[in-house]
């Protein structure tokens, strides 16, 4: 989750939202790529979650973070809630799922560094206090009440905001685990061509990556269990955006878009003030009931803007949202399948090609079928067996183009496309071979 903006002075002109995304706008040789990933702490003596506070707990390995690696704290009141260093942030999640934000690089070899460190960091810490992390993308034994919750107010109040919208709000909040990639944009246009073919080719990427088969301790009839629970979560700010692919599409219809979505809080002093369900075009006009005669300021409109969560999520750059966390070679792959994809205009273009015949129906329907049958499902006509070979594949070349070696991290996902499985189809035949249907070995077998 999105640490609080800041930096916004007050909002003048309704331009001033279109503008804030078109300023994100930058010339090729600037792009760079944020990668962030989640992942479960869990005690290796009991395998139960990573509590917040104590001798072995998330507070315990910040302070460390901090005293021997040099990382910041940030707090939220008494709390520590989060460290930052040098560009990169570690957050954390409702139930505890510890996140590494990372800065901002020039290449997915650097990105994989930055992982590679962070885990060893990590490690040489949490190891010795009995605690390990892994990376699936829904915890797969613990019920909802096991969950520790982290001391955050943005947290408490989309937890009571979830209870109303959706079947499925406070699963995902507590018990889910993704790892996306941040792109940059050159300009509008070649925003709307990113955003349409983020969200297209987000099944593919749910499939390749799925991870969650498991949940409350047993098969749960899908491969991404995390992808489902996205699909019965508030309508109002998730899913496949249908709009982005109409004609006119640009920063205006999606400003439009998340000013239809309703709030979730307002920041000030280092506090969340419940606006829940409240409109922001009432805050423009000075008429929002939580801050009543109170105008935005840009900042408040960033924070807004994080409270959206479609499949592919546009800020000043853009978000791809969805792929479960996996082991290290996945968390690797997935910033370099898009980077691939979206930093070579050739194989943009080929991607573009490869899904603009899509419709809407089809669209969604690989979507659920990605979280239900990953690799083997299909819907419209299309197998996404055959849509993932055509995306790795223009990928590949998207790499080879940017001659920095990067292809070498599609190896996990070219090793599913060669046997038709991914990590949730290898692990369900443990559990139902070897394993004999105990979940016990899943945590050694997931850990990072």
């Amino acid at each position: 989750m999105s640490i609080p903006q800041s930096g916004g002075g007050p909002i003048e002109s309704f331009d001033q939202l279109a503008a804030y995304m078109e300023s994100g706008c930058k010339p090729a040789a600037d792009w760079r790529i944020g990668a962030e990933h989640e992942k479960f702490g869990w005690l290796t003596d009991t395998r139960l979650p990573l509590p917040y506070a104590g001798d072995r707990s998330i507070s315990a390995i910040f302070a460390q973070l901090e005293s021997r690696y040099g990382w910041h704290p940030l707090r939220e009141g008494e709390h520590v809630i989060g460290l930052t260093r040098n560009g990169a942030n570690i957050s954390l999640e409702p139930g505890g799922q510890f996140e590494l934000s990372g800065a901002p690089l020039t290449s997915t070899l650097d990105v994989g560094a930055e992982l590679q460190n962070h885990l060893d960091e990590v490690r040489s810490i949490a190891e010795p206090m009995g605690v390990r992390f892994m990376g699936i993308g829904a915890a797969p034994e613990w019920t909802h009440d096991q969950m520790p919750v982290m001391p955050k107010g943005r947290y408490r109040l989309m937890t009571d905001y979830m209870g109303r919208v959706g079947t499925h709000g406070t699963q995902m909040m507590y018990r889910t685990c993704t790892v996306q990639v941040n792109l940059d944009y050159g300009s509008e246009a070649d925003f709307v061509q990113k955003l349409r073919v983020a969200l297209a080719l987000q099944p593919v990427a749910t499939a390749l990556f799925a991870s969650s088969p498991f949940f409350e301790g047993k098969p749960n009839g899908f491969r991404s269990w995390r992808s489902r629970i996205w699909r019965s979560l508030d309508a109002s700010r998730t899913g496949m955006l249908p709009f982005v692919f109409d004609k006119g599409m640009g920063f205006q219809r999606y400003v439009d878009w998340v000013l239809d979505v309703p709030m979730y809080f307002v920041y000030r002093d280092g506090k969340y003030i419940d606006a829940l369900g409240q409109s922001f075009r009432d805050f423009l006009a000075g008429k929002l009931p939580a801050l009543p005669g109170e105008k935005p300021t840009l900042s408040d409109w960033a924070d807004h803007m994080t409270t959206v969560f479609p499949e592919a999520r546009a800020k000043k750059f853009i978000e791809m949202r969805g792929a479960d966390c996996g082991d290290q070679t996945h968390i690797a792959a997935l910033p370099a399948f898009w980077v691939g994809l979206m930093y070579d205009q050739t194989a943009l273009d080929s991607a573009w090609d490869l899904v603009r015949g899509l419709d809407a129906e089809t669209r969604e329907g690989l979507r659920v079928a990605a979280s239900v049958s990953a690799l083997q499902g299909e819907a419209g006509g299309v197998k996404l067996l055959d849509l993932a070979r055509a995306a790795v594949g223009l990928s590949h070349a998207g790499l080879v183009a940017r001659g920095l070696g990067e292809e070498v991290q599609l190896l996990p996902l070219v090793e599913s496309l060669k046997t038709g499985k991914v990590q949730a189809d290898n692990w369900l035949d443990l559990y139902n071979g070897p394993w004999g249907h105990s979940l016990t070995p899943l945590y050694d077998a997931a850990s990072l």
